[in-house]
């Protein structure tokens, strides 16, 4: 009731419309309201149906359209899932067989490792005893040397003792009370040749140091100019392992120029086969008689460094 109000109301404001007058409205409303009641109330009605059988025709086709599209996803979704399947079961196998090589074949290397192991701990005990053993050995070796070495001591202490007892022999005659009587041109220990006594000494000086001793006696190194010389004197050296023995010359003064100790120039000489040869400085002559090597006594002179210490040969003219 109260929109017809309402209604008749703004029709009032808003003036008559093209069907009725003002006058005309006023009386149809007061003669026949129950029609124009009938008239407002319609119309509304029909616009909503209008609009509400669209919405339904819309929704009816929306929903039909979301039909088929979800036959066709659900008919291609199934293709696919059927298809990765397949795949993932293909992939799984593959996989399962690779998984199962692999296997096999670490414990292969396994195997393989421990027999490895074995063997090398095998060596490792074979080391330890191999070990063991050379520790035993150099333990001997270093007793054995040490009783070498205290054995060494005592042998150069009497060798020393020995020297001095020989050098006092030689140096210092004994004394005599009276003087034997003798009839050989050379003292006692010095041999006839010839017009010269010889000289063989058992202890050892430098070449040097022996020509000093030599000449304390009345001598020289010995100076050798003949072949029957050179063998009477190879002959009273005596025969050992290397027995070597320094006689008058050298050539300190000027290499490969030979003199002897009186200063007269070497002519020949009776040298080894590629003696002299100056190997490391040696600048003295000496000869040997050895057991070594097969020698004789117009091949046995050398050359040596003068700081060695050998035997040595002096020589000092006869008494007459």
């Amino acid at each position: 009731m109260s929109a017809y109000r309402e209604e008749i109301h703004n029709n009032l404001i808003d003036g008559p419309d093209d069907d009725y007058s003002g006058a005309e409205l006023r009386y149809s409303v007061f003669q026949n309201p129950g029609k124009h009641r009938k008239r407002f109330c319609q119309e509304p009605f029909k616009v909503a149906t209008a609009c509400l059988t669209a919405f339904c025709l819309i929704l009816l086709l929306v929903l039909v359209v979301t039909g088929l599209h979800a036959g066709k996803t659900s008919s291609s979704g199934q293709g696919s899932s059927s298809s990765a399947a397949a795949a993932h079961q293909q992939t799984g196998s593959i996989n399962v067989t690779a998984l199962t090589t692999e296997l096999q074949t670490a414990k292969r290397e396994k195997s393989e490792l421990e027999k490895d192991k074995s063997e090398l701990e095998k060596k490792k005990r074979e080391l330890e005893k191999e070990k063991s053993e050379l520790e035993k050995k150099k333990s001997e070796l270093e007793k054995r040397k040490s009783e070498l070495e205290k054995e060494k001591s005592e042998l150069q202490k009497e060798l020393l003792q020995l020297k001095d007892k020989v050098t006092k022999c030689e140096v210092t005659p004994a004394p005599r009370t009276t003087p034997a009587p003798t009839t050989s041109p050379c003292p006692q220990n010095w041999k006839h040749f010839n017009g010269s006594c010889y000289f063989i000494s058992v202890t050892t000086r430098s070449w040097t140091d022996s020509q000093t001793y030599c000449k304390r006696y009345g001598g020289h190194l010995a100076i050798i100019l003949t072949a029957e010389e050179q063998t009477f004197i190879w002959d009273l050296l005596p025969r050992g392992y290397w027995n070597a023995f320094w006689f008058g010359i050298s050539d300190e003064k000027v290499e490969d120029d030979w003199h002897w100790v009186d200063g007269t120039k070497l002519v020949g000489g009776f040298w080894e086969d590629g003696e002299p040869n100056n190997h490391i400085d040696e600048d003295c002559g000496y000869m040997i008689k050895t057991d070594v090597l097969t020698r004789v006594a117009i091949k046995s002179w050398y050359d040596a460094p003068c700081h060695m210490s050998l035997p040595w040969i002096c020589e000092k003219p006869a008494s007459s």
